[in-house]
């Protein structure tokens, strides 16, 4: 028998209780931090000093952070007999990896570098910075492996494909509102999938979900993951 084919999307809601800043709420990055100049190609090149200086805080609060409780679910998840599971996620930490799961990162990675030179990419350094040269080229053209802004999100192919394939479909912590991440269940269902929103509130498009689980990540991903696999839901 084939195993159950799930693909959940997780966002950033789902570090929040690891200590990782949200992006959207009213305590969110983006409100100390102008979007324009710290995550698009354009604020990267009138001040790679400011943009290398944002992410440097930021893997440096990403390195110390831990996985919670609705990581180590979907990590037993995917391991679980008799499930398919794949995680894409928005986020660009490690937390997924953490807990010793796979996931699949549309957004690219905090850890790694990216070279805009020759396209070379590496396990990026705590600190990085304007000047530091591509490790294949030596051009000075270092950046985070981040889509930006105005970027197009990393494995959108194989991202599809998964979602024309899936049979449920899970959107996690995530506000719903930046695309095409926001139109992965409108995909999923096109296709015959369940689809179940976990998140502290229901989103603008929340309509386009069969089921809604509201409260914690840490609380609401252990319960669901317990009732797909009969797992005891106090582990």
């Amino acid at each position: 028998m084939a195993a159950r084919r799930i693909t959940v999307l997780t966002g950033a809601g789902i570090s929040a209780e690891s200590g990782l800043g949200t992006f959207r709420d009213k305590d969110g990055l983006w409100t100390k931090y102008p979007l324009e100049e710290v995550a698009t190609p354009e604020g990267f090149a009138r001040d790679p000093a400011r943009v290398h200086a944002f992410y440097n805080a930021r893997r440096a609060n990403a390195a110390g952070a831990q996985p919670n409780a609705a990581h180590l679910a979907l990590a037993r998840l995917q391991r679980a007999e008799g499930i398919d599971l794949v995680i894409v996620t928005q986020n660009v930490d490690g937390l997924h990896e953490a807990a010793g799961a796979t996931a699949v990162h549309m957004h690219g990675e905090l850890s790694r570098a990216y070279c805009g030179a020759c396209e070379h990419r590496w396990d990026a350094p705590a600190v990085m910075s304007p000047e530091m040269p591509c490790p294949a080229c030596g051009a000075p053209a270092t950046r985070p492996d981040i889509v930006w802004f105005g970027e197009i999100p990393y494995h959108m192919d194989a991202i599809h494909q998964r979602l024309s394939q899936t049979e449920l479909f899970a959107a996690i912590g995530t506000s719903g509102q930046v695309y095409p991440a926001a139109g992965f269940v409108q995909i999923a269902r096109q296709y015959g999938a369940e689809t179940v929103e976990i998140n502290l509130e229901q989103t603008d498009v929340a309509w386009d979900f069969d089921d809604h689980l509201v409260g914690p990540a840490s609380q609401m991903v252990p319960a669901w993951v317990a009732s797909l696999i009969g797992e005891d839901p106090g582990r």
